[in-house]
């Protein structure tokens, strides 16, 4: 009997926002997925073990995951990840692929899941905390209040027409474009805040475009709310 793929959102950053279901997942897995060259290097393992140091007896195994817009590498990547997954799942084994924040928002997880449910494996998902409310609960603000609409954006892909929409921002891994978005946000009438690495041991918060530094980490995090 083949096994069962479980793609477990981790949460932003503190362990302590891992939920019950999650770290149940973890500790009855058989063996772990870790999307990193090396668990020593992977945040979501990191923050796992923060919550649960006993996670260095699972077995694991290690999924590349390169950062690239090049499709046709990407493709072959989650191709060979979703194989290297389907290895455990014919052997009966239930892994538990850890992801930070929740897996299903702009997750590499969700490619995987696919092809391995393509294949006619079997399949779930464990939400996680997102980073966008935990930034928006460390900066004691509301996301949306009444009928204010709220837009999350990969702002590596441009974010100009997002700006024009009516209520919240949220922009996610803006690290990379940093200076071209803190350009047009500092030119802007909004109200603009960042988190940048939420939850973590190097968090830093700003509360103005004006602050934000052009050599902010990818785990950046800026939520833009029309004035009132």
């Amino acid at each position: 009997m083949n096994g069962k793929l479980i793609g477990i959102g981790v949460g932003p950053g503190d362990p302590e926002l891992m939920t019950f279901k999650a770290l149940k997942a973890i500790k009855e897995c058989d063996v772990l997925a870790v999307p990193d060259a090396d668990k020593g290097t992977s945040t979501a393992y990191k923050i796992v073990e923060g919550l649960w140091p006993e996670v260095e007896e699972k077995e694991y195994f290690t999924l590349v995951m390169p950062m690239t817009h090049d499709m046709a590498k990407l493709r072959e990547n989650y191709r060979r990840a979703a194989d290297k997954v389907e290895e455990q799942l014919v052997s009966g084994k239930t892994v538990g692929f850890i992801t930070l924040g929740d897996p299903t928002v702009y997750s590499t997880y969700m490619y995987v899941h696919k092809l391995v449910l393509e294949d006619g494996y079997d399949a779930e998902i464990i939400s996680g905390v997102t980073s966008f409310c935990a930034a928006a609960a460390r900066l004691n603000i509301s996301l949306a209040e009444r009928a204010e609409m709220l837009h999350v954006v990969p702002s590596s892909h441009g974010i100009e027409k997002a700006l024009d929409m009516p209520g919240t921002k949220v922009l996610m891994k803006a690290g990379s474009k940093m200076a071209a978005v803190k350009e047009k946000l500092v030119n802007s009438d909004m109200s603009v805040m960042m988190v940048e690495n939420c939850g973590m041991d190097t968090e830093r918060v700003f509360r103005s475009a004006a602050e934000i530094p052009e050599n902010a980490g990818y785990f950046s995090l800026i939520i833009a709310k029309d004035r009132k």
